[in-house]
C-alpha cells in the first residue's frame, strides 16, 4: 500500500473523531468496533491482532511502558484497518513478526505501513508542525524531545524518528 494511502487514512480516521492530544487511540479503536485486551505477554510480544469474521481483537503487552502499550496498539489497528485479508493473527515480536500463512508474502511492507500508520495516528503531522511552530527540534536537546513526546504520549525515540521523516530535526551537538 503507497505510504501516501496509508497516510491518508490515518488522517481521515483523525478526521472522524473528535480528537485532543495525545490521540487516546484506545477509544478510537473501540469506535471501530475492535476489542481491546491488555495482558500480560511474553516479554519480546509488543502486541497481537487477531481477526475473525472481520471483527478484530487486540492484545497489548500490559508489561510494557505505557507509550510502548500505545505505539502497539496504534500499529495493530494499523493493521486491522489496513490489511483486514492479509491474515487471521499477526503478532509482533522484538526482532521477528510472523504473520498466518495467508500473510506470508509482503511481511515487510505491511510493518512499513502498520508503522506509519501509527506514526501519523499517535504524531499528526500538522499537530507536530503547529507544535513547533514549524521550526526543527534539535535531535541532542534531552529536554526539549522528552517534553514533547510526553505531550504526545510518545517514546523520545518514536518521536525523533517521526521527526526525522518530517524533516523536523536538526543534529547541532552543541558541546559535543
Amino acid at each position: 500500500m503507497a505510504q501516501v494511502r496509508v497516510i491518508r487514512k490515518a488522517r481521515q480516521l483523525l478526521e472522524e473523531i473528535d480528537y485532543e492530544i495525545p490521540v487516546d487511540v484506545e477509544k478510537i479503536a473501540k469506535a471501530k468496533g475492535v476489542v481491546v485486551v491488555k495482558q500480560e505477554l511474553e516479554d519480546s510480544v509488543s502486541g497481537v491482532l487477531m481477526i475473525k469474521d472481520g471483527r478484530g481483537i487486540i492484545v497489548v503487552n500490559e508489561g510494557h511502558h505505557p507509550n510502548r502499550q500505545r505505539f502497539s496498539l496504534a500499529h495493530e489497528l494499523g493493521h486491522y484497518l489496513l490489511h483486514p485479508d492479509a491474515g487471521s493473527v499477526f503478532v509482533d515480536r522484538s526482532p521477528v513478526f510472523f504473520r498466518d500463512r495467508r500473510s506470508s508474502e509482503g511481511v515487510r511492507q505491511h510493518e512499513i505501513d502498520a508503522n506509519a500508520f501509527a506514526a501519523e495516528l499517535l504524531l499528526p503531522e500538522k499537530d507536530l508542525k503547529a507544535q513547533l511552530n514549524d521550526r526543527p527540534v534539535d535531535a541532542f536537546d534531552d529536554v526539549s524531545v522528552r517534553r514533547l513526546a510526553a505531550r504526545f504520549g510518545v517514546s523520545a525515540q518514536a518521536l525523533t524518528i517521526r521527526l526525522t521523516s518530517l524533516d523536523l530535526v536538526t543534529l547541532t551537538a552543541e558541546g559535543v
